[in-house]
């Protein structure tokens, strides 16, 4: 994933929390703030008790592949933090990176009713 389509400061995080809505499944939580112009931008939280660093580590980075497969069909000019819940790097770790997919695409489809 480009930098140009990430959240890295603090305050970026914050305005979407603050400011946006949000849709949350069993193992992911999604929020969602409209900007004025530009690309798609995604923040990950993956809080301590998920593991340790490898382990948060690891499900950032597959969760940005899976993200950047679905920019394209992303409305542009939002900014989105997507967290991590309890259960999801165990369910990926036996199920799979395709499960993770659909676990994105299942929170994605509540955002978007």
């Amino acid at each position: 994933m480009q930098r140009r389509n990430r959240l890295s400061r603090s305050r970026d995080f914050d305005a979407v929390y603050r400011h946006g809505r949000s849709a949350s499944t069993r193992f992911l939580v999604l929020y969602w703030f409209p900007r004025e112009d530009g690309d798609p931008r995604l923040g990950i939280a993956v809080p301590k008790g998920t593991g340790g660093a490898v382990v948060r580590s690891k499900i950032k980075r597959q969760l940005r592949e899976l993200w950047r497969a679905r920019l394209e069909s992303l409305p542009p000019a939002h900014d989105y933090v997507l967290i991590v819940r309890p259960g999801l790097v165990e369910g990926t770790q036996s199920k799979g990176f395709d499960w993770l997919g659909e676990r994105v695409d299942e929170v994605l489809g509540k955002a978007a009713a």
